[in-house]
Protein backbone atom coordinates (compact mmCIF):
# COMPACT_ATOMS: atom_id res chain seq x y z
CA UNK A 1 0.00 0.00 0.00
CA UNK A 2 0.76 3.77 -0.47
CA UNK A 3 1.97 5.71 2.56
CA UNK A 4 2.39 9.33 2.70
CA UNK A 5 3.52 11.58 4.94
CA UNK A 6 2.03 15.34 4.45
CA UNK A 7 3.59 18.70 5.90
CA UNK A 8 2.45 19.43 9.45
CA UNK A 9 0.18 22.80 9.03
CA UNK A 10 0.19 23.46 12.46
CA UNK A 11 1.76 26.55 13.48
CA UNK A 12 5.33 26.08 14.83
CA UNK A 13 4.98 22.27 14.20
CA UNK A 14 8.57 21.23 12.74
CA UNK A 15 8.54 17.16 13.20
CA UNK A 16 7.47 14.72 10.29
CA UNK A 17 6.11 11.23 10.66
CA UNK A 18 7.98 10.10 8.18
CA UNK A 19 11.92 9.82 8.18
CA UNK A 20 14.60 8.51 4.93
CA UNK A 21 15.59 6.22 7.58
CA UNK A 22 12.03 5.03 8.66
CA UNK A 23 10.91 4.50 5.05
CA UNK A 24 13.46 2.37 4.05
CA UNK A 25 11.96 0.16 6.81
CA UNK A 26 8.55 0.35 5.90
CA UNK A 27 9.05 -0.26 1.93
CA UNK A 28 10.80 -3.59 3.66
CA UNK A 29 7.47 -4.10 4.67
CA UNK A 30 6.03 -4.44 1.16
CA UNK A 31 4.52 -0.18 0.95
CA UNK A 32 5.40 2.32 -1.35
CA UNK A 33 6.14 5.57 0.12
CA UNK A 34 4.89 9.01 -0.18
CA UNK A 35 6.24 12.78 1.28
CA UNK A 36 5.01 16.16 0.19
CA UNK A 37 7.47 18.52 -1.26
CA UNK A 38 9.53 20.40 2.36
CA UNK A 39 7.30 18.38 4.82
CA UNK A 40 10.66 17.35 6.54
CA UNK A 41 12.99 20.81 5.52
CA UNK A 42 11.75 21.91 9.24
CA UNK A 43 13.49 18.42 11.35
CA UNK A 44 16.53 18.54 8.36
CA UNK A 45 15.74 16.24 6.32
CA UNK A 46 15.79 16.97 2.79
CA UNK A 47 13.95 16.20 -0.38
CA UNK A 48 17.18 14.64 -2.00
CA UNK A 49 16.93 12.58 1.29
CA UNK A 50 13.91 10.77 0.78
CA UNK A 51 14.35 10.86 -2.47
CA UNK A 52 17.73 8.71 -1.57
CA UNK A 53 15.31 6.81 0.25
CA UNK A 54 13.63 5.76 -2.73
CA UNK A 55 10.24 7.98 -1.36
CA UNK A 56 8.10 9.81 -4.21
CA UNK A 57 7.65 13.57 -3.28
CA UNK A 58 4.58 14.78 -3.97
CA UNK A 59 4.09 18.49 -4.36
CA UNK A 60 0.93 19.47 -2.72
CA UNK A 61 -0.70 17.83 0.15
CA UNK A 62 -3.64 17.56 -1.77
CA UNK A 63 -2.23 15.43 -4.11
CA UNK A 64 -0.70 13.09 -1.21
CA UNK A 65 -4.22 12.63 0.21
CA UNK A 66 -5.28 11.60 -2.77
CA UNK A 67 -2.60 9.19 -3.56
CA UNK A 68 -1.64 7.89 -0.58
CA UNK A 69 -3.64 4.71 0.99
CA UNK A 70 -2.39 5.21 4.69
CA UNK A 71 -1.96 9.01 5.78
CA UNK A 72 0.78 9.26 8.46
CA UNK A 73 1.43 12.35 10.45
CA UNK A 74 2.05 14.00 13.84
CA UNK A 75 -0.70 16.37 14.89
CA UNK A 76 -4.24 15.73 14.80
CA UNK A 77 -5.59 16.43 11.42
CA UNK A 78 -6.95 20.14 10.41
CA UNK A 79 -11.00 20.80 8.92
CA UNK A 80 -9.44 21.19 5.64
CA UNK A 81 -7.10 17.64 5.88
CA UNK A 82 -10.15 15.94 7.73
CA UNK A 83 -11.80 16.70 4.30
CA UNK A 84 -9.78 15.13 1.99
CA UNK A 85 -9.59 11.88 3.70
CA UNK A 86 -12.10 9.36 1.85
CA UNK A 87 -13.88 6.05 2.45
CA UNK A 88 -11.23 2.85 3.30
CA UNK A 89 -8.44 5.64 3.78
CA UNK A 90 -6.27 5.08 7.03
CA UNK A 91 -4.85 8.20 9.08
CA UNK A 92 -2.02 7.62 11.86
CA UNK A 93 -1.24 10.14 14.43
CA UNK A 94 -1.96 12.01 17.65
CA UNK A 95 -5.84 12.69 17.60
CA UNK A 96 -6.85 13.58 21.75
CA UNK A 97 -10.37 12.04 21.00
CA UNK A 98 -11.59 13.12 23.70
CA UNK A 99 -10.64 16.76 23.11
CA UNK A 100 -12.02 16.10 19.28
CA UNK A 101 -14.89 14.26 19.46
CA UNK A 102 -16.93 16.02 16.83
CA UNK A 103 -13.64 15.33 14.62
CA UNK A 104 -13.74 12.23 15.31
CA UNK A 105 -17.61 11.87 14.32
CA UNK A 106 -17.28 13.64 11.05
CA UNK A 107 -13.87 11.15 9.92
CA UNK A 108 -16.22 7.75 11.01
CA UNK A 109 -18.71 8.93 9.40
CA UNK A 110 -16.64 9.20 5.76
CA UNK A 111 -15.65 5.56 6.43
CA UNK A 112 -12.48 6.27 7.05
CA UNK A 113 -10.22 4.79 9.99
CA UNK A 114 -7.91 6.59 12.02
CA UNK A 115 -5.11 5.42 14.36
CA UNK A 116 -4.18 7.27 17.52
CA UNK A 117 -0.77 7.31 18.40
CA UNK A 118 -1.75 8.91 21.45
CA UNK A 119 -4.22 5.81 22.37
CA UNK A 120 -1.52 3.34 22.00
CA UNK A 121 -2.11 0.70 25.53
CA UNK A 122 0.62 1.25 27.99
CA UNK A 123 1.55 -2.72 27.77
CA UNK A 124 5.03 -4.51 27.64
CA UNK A 125 4.25 -5.59 23.45
CA UNK A 126 3.83 -2.04 22.66
CA UNK A 127 6.32 0.05 24.48
CA UNK A 128 7.85 0.31 20.76
CA UNK A 129 4.48 2.22 19.36
CA UNK A 130 4.38 4.41 22.82
CA UNK A 131 4.42 7.65 20.98
CA UNK A 132 3.90 9.64 23.90
CA UNK A 133 6.22 7.70 26.20
CA UNK A 134 9.14 9.19 23.29
CA UNK A 135 7.95 12.56 23.26
CA UNK A 136 7.42 12.91 26.57
CA UNK A 137 10.74 11.76 26.87
CA UNK A 138 12.37 14.13 24.86
CA UNK A 139 10.01 16.77 26.74
CA UNK A 140 12.20 16.15 29.82
CA UNK A 141 15.45 16.66 28.28
CA UNK A 142 14.18 19.97 26.89
CA UNK A 143 12.96 21.13 29.89
CA UNK A 144 16.29 20.70 31.83
CA UNK A 145 18.22 22.60 28.76
CA UNK A 146 15.35 25.37 28.72
CA UNK A 147 15.83 26.08 32.22
CA UNK A 148 19.49 26.03 31.83
CA UNK A 149 19.07 28.52 28.91
CA UNK A 150 17.08 30.85 31.72
CA UNK A 151 18.94 30.24 34.48
CA UNK A 152 21.79 32.84 35.73
CA UNK A 153 24.24 30.12 37.47
CA UNK A 154 26.34 26.85 36.52
CA UNK A 155 24.45 23.61 37.38
CA UNK A 156 27.50 22.01 39.03
CA UNK A 157 28.88 23.46 41.57
CA UNK A 158 32.65 25.15 41.06
CA UNK A 159 35.79 26.06 43.15
CA UNK A 160 37.82 28.52 41.20
CA UNK A 161 40.01 31.47 42.02
CA UNK A 162 37.53 34.14 41.38
CA UNK A 163 35.12 32.17 44.21
CA UNK A 164 33.13 28.87 45.07
CA UNK A 165 30.29 28.31 42.91
CA UNK A 166 27.14 26.40 44.53
CA UNK A 167 25.10 23.95 42.27
CA UNK A 168 21.65 24.29 41.23
CA UNK A 169 19.12 22.21 43.29
CA UNK A 170 16.52 21.48 40.93
CA UNK A 171 12.83 19.53 42.31
CA UNK A 172 11.02 17.30 39.43
CA UNK A 173 7.68 16.76 40.41
CA UNK A 174 5.89 13.87 38.81
CA UNK A 175 8.83 10.83 37.87
CA UNK A 176 6.82 9.72 35.38
CA UNK A 177 8.98 8.95 31.76
CA UNK A 178 9.69 12.74 31.16
CA UNK A 179 10.31 13.27 34.57
CA UNK A 180 12.80 9.93 34.66
CA UNK A 181 14.45 11.84 31.69
CA UNK A 182 14.60 15.35 33.14
CA UNK A 183 16.36 13.52 36.08
CA UNK A 184 19.16 12.33 34.54
CA UNK A 185 19.84 15.80 32.49
CA UNK A 186 19.88 17.30 35.73
CA UNK A 187 22.09 14.94 37.38
CA UNK A 188 24.20 14.65 34.72
CA UNK A 189 24.63 18.29 34.29
CA UNK A 190 26.16 18.04 37.94
CA UNK A 191 22.91 20.19 39.87
CA UNK A 192 22.02 18.12 43.03
CA UNK A 193 18.61 16.84 41.85
CA UNK A 194 15.52 16.05 43.98
CA UNK A 195 12.02 13.98 42.69
CA UNK A 196 8.68 13.97 44.14
CA UNK A 197 6.08 11.32 43.17
CA UNK A 198 2.59 10.33 44.58
CA UNK A 199 4.02 6.45 43.97
CA UNK A 200 6.54 5.81 46.58
CA UNK A 201 7.37 2.87 44.27
CA UNK A 202 8.91 4.73 41.44
CA UNK A 203 11.55 5.81 44.48
CA UNK A 204 14.04 2.93 43.79
CA UNK A 205 14.29 4.59 39.75
CA UNK A 206 14.84 7.80 40.75
CA UNK A 207 17.53 7.10 43.68
CA UNK A 208 19.38 4.96 40.89
CA UNK A 209 19.40 7.92 38.62
CA UNK A 210 21.71 10.44 41.70
CA UNK A 211 18.31 12.17 42.65
CA UNK A 212 17.02 12.10 45.77
CA UNK A 213 13.59 11.28 46.29
CA UNK A 214 11.05 13.39 48.54
CA UNK A 215 9.32 11.36 51.01
CA UNK A 216 5.72 12.46 52.16
CA UNK A 217 5.33 11.67 55.86
CA UNK A 218 1.91 10.12 54.93
CA UNK A 219 0.55 6.84 54.43
CA UNK A 220 -2.15 6.48 51.51
CA UNK A 221 -3.58 3.68 50.29
CA UNK A 222 -2.73 4.24 46.16
CA UNK A 223 -4.59 2.63 43.59
CA UNK A 224 -2.26 0.05 41.48
CA UNK A 225 -1.31 1.72 37.92
CA UNK A 226 -2.14 -1.02 36.29
CA UNK A 227 -5.70 -0.02 36.39
CA UNK A 228 -4.82 3.42 35.63
CA UNK A 229 -2.80 2.63 32.34
CA UNK A 230 0.44 2.94 34.12
CA UNK A 231 -0.24 6.50 35.43
CA UNK A 232 -0.69 7.77 39.02
CA UNK A 233 -4.11 7.86 40.54
CA UNK A 234 -6.09 10.75 41.94
CA UNK A 235 -4.63 11.41 45.21
CA UNK A 236 -7.08 12.29 48.51
CA UNK A 237 -7.66 15.48 49.47
CA UNK A 238 -5.47 14.84 52.60
CA UNK A 239 -2.60 13.34 50.98
CA UNK A 240 -2.99 16.62 48.83
CA UNK A 241 -2.41 19.02 52.18
CA UNK A 242 0.41 16.97 52.93
CA UNK A 243 2.33 17.36 49.64
CA UNK A 244 1.86 21.18 49.47
CA UNK A 245 3.11 21.26 53.00
CA UNK A 246 6.30 19.31 51.44
CA UNK A 247 6.44 21.85 49.02
CA UNK A 248 6.36 24.77 50.64
CA UNK A 249 8.88 23.78 52.91
CA UNK A 250 11.38 22.78 50.50
CA UNK A 251 10.27 25.88 47.87
CA UNK A 252 13.13 28.42 49.48
CA UNK A 253 15.72 26.12 48.82
CA UNK A 254 15.00 24.93 45.33
CA UNK A 255 16.67 26.78 42.28
CA UNK A 256 14.68 25.36 39.31
CA UNK A 257 11.36 23.22 39.55
CA UNK A 258 10.22 20.76 36.74
CA UNK A 259 6.49 20.07 36.94
CA UNK A 260 5.35 17.28 34.75
CA UNK A 261 2.54 15.84 36.85
CA UNK A 262 -0.76 15.39 33.99
CA UNK A 263 -3.18 12.92 34.04
CA UNK A 264 -4.55 11.77 30.72
CA UNK A 265 -8.09 13.49 30.17
CA UNK A 266 -7.96 15.81 33.29
CA UNK A 267 -6.75 18.96 33.76
CA UNK A 268 -3.65 19.18 35.33
CA UNK A 269 -3.29 19.41 39.11
CA UNK A 270 -2.22 22.50 40.73
CA UNK A 271 0.69 21.95 42.96
CA UNK A 272 3.31 24.81 43.14
CA UNK A 273 1.07 27.69 44.24
CA UNK A 274 1.56 31.25 44.00
CA UNK A 275 3.18 31.61 47.92
CA UNK A 276 5.57 28.65 47.04
CA UNK A 277 6.61 30.87 43.96
CA UNK A 278 6.96 33.91 45.92
CA UNK A 279 9.17 31.89 48.31
CA UNK A 280 11.47 31.14 46.00
CA UNK A 281 15.04 33.27 45.10
CA UNK A 282 14.70 35.78 42.40
CA UNK A 283 16.14 34.05 39.45
CA UNK A 284 14.40 31.25 39.87
CA UNK A 285 13.05 28.65 37.21
CA UNK A 286 10.13 27.13 36.77
CA UNK A 287 9.50 24.89 34.00
CA UNK A 288 5.85 23.70 33.34
CA UNK A 289 5.61 20.86 30.89
CA UNK A 290 1.63 20.60 31.98
CA UNK A 291 0.62 23.84 30.23
CA UNK A 292 -1.41 22.87 27.63
CA UNK A 293 -3.72 21.24 29.79
CA UNK A 294 -3.78 24.54 32.54
CA UNK A 295 -0.48 24.05 34.21
CA UNK A 296 1.22 22.20 37.27
CA UNK A 297 2.33 26.13 38.46
CA UNK A 298 -0.01 28.67 39.17
CA UNK A 299 0.54 31.40 36.88
CA UNK A 300 1.42 29.32 33.91
CA UNK A 301 0.54 31.12 30.38
CA UNK A 302 0.65 28.49 27.77
CA UNK A 303 3.31 28.63 25.09
CA UNK A 304 4.60 31.63 27.02
CA UNK A 305 7.38 32.21 29.49
CA UNK A 306 6.24 35.01 32.16
CA UNK A 307 8.43 37.06 35.02
CA UNK A 308 6.66 37.12 38.26
CA UNK A 309 7.36 40.21 40.39
CA UNK A 310 10.04 38.61 42.55
CA UNK A 311 11.89 37.64 39.86
CA UNK A 312 11.19 33.97 39.04
CA UNK A 313 10.83 32.75 35.41
CA UNK A 314 8.06 30.28 34.66
CA UNK A 315 7.88 28.81 31.01
CA UNK A 316 5.04 27.18 29.67
CA UNK A 317 5.77 26.21 26.25
CA UNK A 318 4.38 23.26 25.11
CA UNK A 319 6.06 22.67 21.63
CA UNK A 320 9.47 20.65 23.87
CA UNK A 321 9.47 17.81 21.22
CA UNK A 322 9.40 20.20 18.09
CA UNK A 323 12.12 22.01 19.34
CA UNK A 324 14.13 18.93 19.07
CA UNK A 325 12.23 18.31 15.65
CA UNK A 326 15.05 15.94 14.35
CA UNK A 327 15.46 13.48 17.14
CA UNK A 328 11.60 13.66 17.90
CA UNK A 329 10.27 12.71 14.28
CA UNK A 330 13.18 10.35 14.44
CA UNK A 331 11.74 8.04 17.09
CA UNK A 332 8.13 9.42 16.42
CA UNK A 333 8.81 7.60 13.11
CA UNK A 334 9.84 4.95 14.23
CA UNK A 335 6.85 4.39 16.83
CA UNK A 336 4.96 4.83 13.42
CA UNK A 337 7.04 1.93 11.68
CA UNK A 338 6.82 -0.13 14.12
CA UNK A 339 2.54 0.22 14.04
CA UNK A 340 2.81 -0.48 10.76
CA UNK A 341 5.20 -3.56 11.55
CA UNK A 342 1.89 -5.22 13.48
CA UNK A 343 -0.22 -4.03 10.97
CA UNK A 344 1.69 -5.48 8.19
CA UNK A 345 1.76 -9.43 9.77
CA UNK A 346 3.25 -10.66 6.50
CA UNK A 347 5.42 -8.00 5.20
CA UNK A 348 3.70 -8.16 1.91
CA UNK A 349 2.87 -5.05 1.66
CA UNK A 350 -0.88 -6.16 2.96
CA UNK A 351 -2.59 -3.76 5.84
CA UNK A 352 -4.28 -7.08 8.28
CA UNK A 353 -6.61 -4.72 10.73
CA UNK A 354 -6.97 -7.09 13.24
CA UNK A 355 -9.40 -5.45 15.87
CA UNK A 356 -8.98 -8.91 18.07
CA UNK A 357 -5.09 -7.39 18.68
CA UNK A 358 -4.49 -5.55 22.27
CA UNK A 359 -2.32 -2.81 20.39
CA UNK A 360 -4.65 -2.10 17.65
CA UNK A 361 -7.97 -2.35 19.10
CA UNK A 362 -6.78 0.08 21.61
CA UNK A 363 -5.17 2.89 19.14
CA UNK A 364 -8.36 2.70 16.80
CA UNK A 365 -10.92 4.99 17.45
CA UNK A 366 -12.75 5.06 14.46
CA UNK A 367 -13.32 2.10 11.85
CA UNK A 368 -15.52 1.07 9.49
CA UNK A 369 -17.60 4.09 9.75
CA UNK A 370 -18.17 3.48 13.47
CA UNK A 371 -16.41 5.27 16.27
CA UNK A 372 -14.54 2.92 18.33
CA UNK A 373 -13.31 4.96 21.54
CA UNK A 374 -13.27 4.21 23.59
CA UNK A 375 -12.01 0.86 23.55
CA UNK A 376 -12.43 -1.86 25.87
CA UNK A 377 -9.69 -2.39 28.69
CA UNK A 378 -6.21 -4.58 27.12
CA UNK A 379 -6.46 -8.42 27.86
CA UNK A 380 -3.13 -7.93 29.81
CA UNK A 381 -2.29 -5.49 32.37
CA UNK A 382 -1.00 -2.42 31.80
CA UNK A 383 2.63 -1.61 32.70
CA UNK A 384 3.01 -0.48 36.51
CA UNK A 385 4.95 -1.22 39.14
CA UNK A 386 3.49 -4.02 41.58
CA UNK A 387 3.27 -3.43 45.35
CA UNK A 388 6.53 -5.09 47.20
CA UNK A 389 5.53 -8.23 49.11
CA UNK A 390 5.84 -8.13 53.10
CA UNK A 391 8.62 -10.14 53.86
CA UNK A 392 7.73 -11.26 57.46
CA UNK A 393 10.25 -10.65 60.34
CA UNK A 394 11.87 -13.42 62.25
CA UNK A 395 11.95 -13.48 65.90
CA UNK A 396 14.89 -13.73 67.85
CA UNK A 397 14.28 -17.51 68.45
CA UNK A 398 13.55 -18.29 64.78
CA UNK A 399 16.49 -16.39 64.19
CA UNK A 400 18.42 -18.68 66.17
CA UNK A 401 16.46 -21.81 65.46
CA UNK A 402 17.64 -20.85 61.48
CA UNK A 403 21.00 -20.23 62.00
CA UNK A 404 21.84 -23.77 63.76
CA UNK A 405 19.74 -25.91 61.05
CA UNK A 406 22.05 -23.75 58.83
CA UNK A 407 25.18 -24.90 60.34
CA UNK A 408 24.47 -28.39 61.45
CA UNK A 409 23.79 -28.80 57.17
CA UNK A 410 26.89 -27.18 56.68
CA UNK A 411 28.61 -29.55 59.14
CA UNK A 412 27.16 -32.33 57.42
CA UNK A 413 28.05 -31.23 54.25
CA UNK A 414 32.02 -31.02 55.05
CA UNK A 415 32.20 -33.80 56.98
CA UNK A 416 31.19 -35.72 53.67
CA UNK A 417 32.76 -34.28 51.33
CA UNK A 418 36.17 -34.97 53.90
CA UNK A 419 34.73 -38.55 53.81
CA UNK A 420 34.71 -38.85 50.37
CA UNK A 421 37.83 -37.24 50.00
CA UNK A 422 39.72 -39.31 52.80
CA UNK A 423 38.36 -42.56 51.04
CA UNK A 424 39.31 -41.35 47.50
CA UNK A 425 42.86 -40.78 48.37
CA UNK A 426 43.10 -44.22 50.60
CA UNK A 427 41.76 -46.07 47.45
CA UNK A 428 44.61 -44.50 45.08
CA UNK A 429 46.89 -45.55 47.90
CA UNK A 430 46.01 -48.79 47.80
CA UNK A 431 46.79 -49.28 43.78
CA UNK A 432 49.61 -52.42 43.56
CA UNK A 433 52.92 -50.46 42.48
CA UNK A 434 51.75 -46.99 43.26
CA UNK A 435 55.16 -44.81 44.15
CA UNK A 436 55.82 -43.03 46.95
CA UNK A 437 56.74 -40.27 45.48
CA UNK A 438 53.19 -40.01 43.63
CA UNK A 439 51.21 -40.32 46.93
CA UNK A 440 53.39 -37.57 48.67
CA UNK A 441 52.40 -35.45 45.53
CA UNK A 442 48.99 -36.33 45.02
CA UNK A 443 48.25 -35.72 48.89
CA UNK A 444 49.44 -31.87 48.44
CA UNK A 445 47.43 -31.55 45.35
CA UNK A 446 44.12 -33.14 46.94
CA UNK A 447 44.84 -30.68 50.10
CA UNK A 448 45.08 -27.22 48.08
CA UNK A 449 42.26 -28.22 45.87
CA UNK A 450 40.65 -28.42 49.13
CA UNK A 451 41.76 -25.48 51.08
CA UNK A 452 41.65 -23.22 47.64
CA UNK A 453 37.96 -24.45 47.55
CA UNK A 454 36.95 -23.50 51.10
CA UNK A 455 38.50 -19.76 50.24
CA UNK A 456 36.90 -19.23 47.53
CA UNK A 457 33.40 -20.44 48.22
CA UNK A 458 33.97 -18.38 51.20
CA UNK A 459 34.03 -14.92 49.35
CA UNK A 460 31.21 -13.25 48.18
CA UNK A 461 29.55 -13.47 44.95
CA UNK A 462 30.09 -9.70 43.90
CA UNK A 463 34.12 -10.41 44.77
CA UNK A 464 34.19 -13.45 42.35
CA UNK A 465 35.06 -11.80 39.23
CA UNK A 466 37.56 -9.49 40.47
CA UNK A 467 39.22 -11.62 42.55
CA UNK A 468 39.01 -14.61 40.46
CA UNK A 469 40.60 -12.43 37.63
CA UNK A 470 43.69 -11.94 40.41
CA UNK A 471 44.30 -15.32 41.16
CA UNK A 472 44.42 -16.91 37.80
CA UNK A 473 47.12 -14.65 37.38
CA UNK A 474 49.23 -15.09 40.29
CA UNK A 475 48.67 -18.66 40.38
CA UNK A 476 49.94 -19.34 36.58
CA UNK A 477 53.58 -19.72 38.71
CA UNK A 478 52.67 -23.54 37.63
CA UNK A 479 53.96 -22.27 34.04
CA UNK A 480 57.82 -22.02 35.89
CA UNK A 481 57.28 -26.03 36.12
CA UNK A 482 56.11 -26.59 32.11
CA UNK A 483 59.31 -24.38 31.22
CA UNK A 484 61.40 -26.63 33.18
CA UNK A 485 59.64 -30.09 31.53
CA UNK A 486 59.16 -29.03 28.34
CA UNK A 487 62.76 -30.23 27.16
CA UNK A 488 61.82 -33.91 28.48
CA UNK A 489 63.16 -36.51 26.54
CA UNK A 490 60.00 -38.39 26.77
CA UNK A 491 57.17 -36.53 23.85
CA UNK A 492 54.79 -37.22 26.09
CA UNK A 493 55.87 -35.03 28.99
CA UNK A 494 56.57 -31.98 26.69
CA UNK A 495 53.45 -32.04 25.14
CA UNK A 496 51.96 -32.39 28.44
CA UNK A 497 54.31 -29.33 29.39
CA UNK A 498 53.48 -27.22 26.41
CA UNK A 499 49.66 -27.42 27.21
CA UNK A 500 50.39 -26.34 30.66
CA UNK A 501 52.46 -22.95 29.09
CA UNK A 502 49.66 -22.52 27.01
CA UNK A 503 46.67 -22.70 29.62
CA UNK A 504 49.19 -20.53 32.30
CA UNK A 505 49.91 -17.75 29.59
CA UNK A 506 45.83 -17.56 29.04
CA UNK A 507 45.55 -17.09 32.54
CA UNK A 508 48.08 -14.84 33.51
CA UNK A 509 47.30 -12.29 30.49
CA UNK A 510 43.54 -12.99 30.55
CA UNK A 511 43.17 -12.22 34.26
CA UNK A 512 45.03 -9.03 34.10
CA UNK A 513 43.13 -7.75 31.05
CA UNK A 514 39.93 -8.39 32.96
CA UNK A 515 41.05 -7.01 36.25
CA UNK A 516 42.06 -3.88 34.28
CA UNK A 517 39.18 -3.69 32.44
CA UNK A 518 37.22 -4.30 35.83
CA UNK A 519 39.37 -0.66 37.33
CA UNK A 520 38.42 0.96 34.30
CA UNK A 521 35.06 0.46 35.06
CA UNK A 522 35.44 2.55 38.04
CA UNK A 523 37.40 5.22 36.50
CA UNK A 524 35.99 8.66 35.53
CA UNK A 525 38.46 8.91 32.16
Amino acid sequence: MKIGTPKETFDGEARVAMTPDSAKALQKLGHECLIEAGAGAAAGFTDAAYKDAGVKVVKTGAALFKEADIVAKVRPPSDAEAKRLREGQTLISFFYPVANEELMGTIAKKGSTVIAMDMVPRISRAQKMDALSSMANIAGYRAVIEAGNNFGRFFTGQITAAGKVPPAKVLVIGAGVAGLAAIGASTSLGAITYAFDVRPEVAEQVESMGAEFVYLDFEEEQQDGASTGGYAAVSSPEFREAQLAKFREIAPDIDIVITTALIPNRDAPKLWLEDMIAAMKPGSVIVDLAAERGGNAEGTVMDEKVVTENGVTIIGYTDFPSRMAAQSSSLYATNIRHMMTDLTPEKDGVVVHDMEDDVIRGATITHEKAVTFPPPPPKVQAIAAQPKKEVKELTPEEKREAEAAAFKQETKTQVTLLAVGAAFVLGVGLIPGMPASFMQHFIVFVLSVFIGFQVIWNVAHALHTPLMAVTNAISSIIILGALIQVGSSNLLITLLAALGIFMAAINIFGGFLVTRRMLAMFQKS
